[in-house]
């Protein structure tokens, strides 16, 4: 597709094409918005329900770590059985309980509610990669996964200013309940278009069996993985996890082969876990969801507990980021079509840089100064993001087989939600502990900004490989060839 001419008719989603994109748009938006918000809300909610470090850490990681949970099987009842009816309900699941998290009164009801709303979205959105997959095809699909990795970005960057709106409007003791309520009605619109406009219940597999032990299996392996970054334990326990994840691996592995033989149909496709551009492709995504979302968090704690800004004031400085996103995610397939996949390690490379830049410039600089030298780095940050983002989605998906979309989507996204529960708990939990008695904020930013930078580094280096790996793989070394239409690799 030349950047000038703009698309063919055939390259354009017709009106029932455009009816499933907004609807799972407004899905992916809805879900992924909710933790966002949050984060603006964690210094207010801890005042009114009195909540502890362990507490918080259970409030704002439990609910990556259900979404975690739910999407592997999510993704495989898709393609078994069909996603129509398992994106509804995990939807409806998602909105009725936001109206729990909304009149929680104590720390446990809360973190209860939040376990159930992260199952919901989990379930939700195991199904919308694999709906689009079966949907589009070619240039369409791109597409369509770029817009919905958008959404997800934007939900991202857009969280911390609308927290911060509804604050700033009610007053933090009911501001964080209405964040949790605004759920309520886009959800339930979501769950009535749902019904009506995604395609009928079609199976994708070419089988029946859910192969239940390996879904015993990868969610015993995804609690080993997470469980101790939500509560972390103390050094036996650390170590009695680090074994059981090793031994549930290799038993993973050595089910899935076994299946196979046997004749069965095993969870994790083949011919992914033989793709080195899925698994490159992936941790590039890991690193940086992590990074990213950890980098956010501690950023908006840093700006009200040590830099003394209101919510509102937070979010200002947050809101550029959401701005570059959206503006660097509308031109980013133009880039690609220019540079190829090294738009994604240019943009990762980026963010790293953003990320340590905000450190280094949090430990020296004036207190009157700061907030808009750090809005300024949320735009670069933001804008290296959204080239990226979508882009390294694309191309990570288009190496799975039709029969496994749901399961490649629930996959990629499983590994971010670890990267997700790992990052926010350890960072939020550094922070929270350096800055306990009061002080020490900038000492405690600096440190892991510096952690959240290294990370997106490894992310760097890990899209530097999925592009090797790509070219080995497609022998002529073009993976711009995504921007023009082929058709993903089957």
């Amino acid at each position: 597709m030349s950047a000038t001419t703009g698309p063919t008719a055939k390259e354009r989603f017709d009106a029932a094409g455009r009816r499933v994109l907004s609807v799972c748009v407004a899905g992916g938006f809805t879900t992924l918005l909710d933790q966002s918000v949050l984060n603006t809300s964690i210094p207010a909610l801890r005042e009114t329900l009195h909540a502890g470090p362990a507490d918080l850490q259970w409030i704002v990681a439990g609910y990556s770590l259900a979404f975690g949970l739910a999407l592997i099987p999510g993704g495989r009842l898709g393609d078994v059985k069909g996603r129509k009816w398992f994106f509804v309900t995990g939807l409806a699941l998602f909105t009725l309980v936001s109206l729990v998290s909304a009149t929680a009164t104590e720390p446990g009801v809360l973190i209860a509610a939040r376990l159930l709303q992260g199952a919901g979205a989990g379930l939700v959105n195991s199904q919308m990669i694999g709906t689009l997959q079966d949907v589009f095809e070619g240039q369409l699909r791109a597409r369509a996964l770029g817009m919905y990795a958008v959404t997800g970005g934007l939900a991202f960057a857009l969280g911390p200013p609308i927290g911060g709106a509804v604050l700033a409007a009610v007053g933090p003791e009911h501001g964080w309940r209405l964040t949790f309520l605004l759920n309520v009605p886009f959800g339930l619109a979501t769950v009535v278009l749902a019904a009506r406009h995604l395609p009928v219940p079609r199976p994708r597999a070419r089988h029946t069996d859910l192969d239940p032990v390996g879904l015993l299996l990868v969610g015993a392996l995804t609690l080993a993985l997470m469980l101790p970054f939500v509560r972390p334990p103390g050094w036996t326990g650390w170590l009695a996890f680090a074994a059981a994840a090793v031994l549930l691996l290799g038993a993973l592995a050595w089910w899935q082969q076994r299946y196979a033989r046997t004749g069965g149909h095993p969870l994790i496709h083949p011919a992914l876990t033989r793709s080195a551009p899925y698994a490159l492709g992936t941790a590039t995504a890991m690193a940086q969801f992590g990074s990213s979302l950890a980098a956010s968090l501690v950023l908006t704690m840093f700006l009200q507990d040590g830099l003394g800004l209101s919510p509102m004031g937070a979010a200002l400085v947050a809101l550029p980021s959401a701005v570059a996103m959206g503006i660097a995610s509308a031109l980013a397939w133009r880039v690609v079509q220019r540079f190829g996949r090294r738009t994604v390690t240019a943009g990762m490379a980026g963010s790293a840089l953003a990320m340590l830049a905000s450190g280094l410039l949090a430990h020296g600089t004036p207190a009157a100064a700061l907030p808009w030298l750090l809005a300024l780095l949320q735009f670069l940050g933001g804008a290296s993001i959204g080239l990226m983002g979508s882009t390294n989605q694309a191309y990570v998906l288009r190496h799975a087989p039709a029969e496994a979309a749901g399961v490649s989507g629930a996959i990629l996204q499983m590994a971010q939600r670890i990267a997700a529960a790992v990052a926010v708990s350890a960072l939020s939990g550094v922070y929270l502990r350096e800055t306990a008695g009061g002080g020490g904020h900038r000492s405690a930013y600096l440190g892991t900004s510096l952690v959240c930078a290294a990370v997106a580094g490894l992310a760097v280096l890990a899209s530097v490989l999925a592009g090797r790996a790509t070219a080995r793989e497609q022998g002529d070394g073009e993976p711009a060839a995504l921007s023009r239409g082929r058709t993903p690799v089957r």
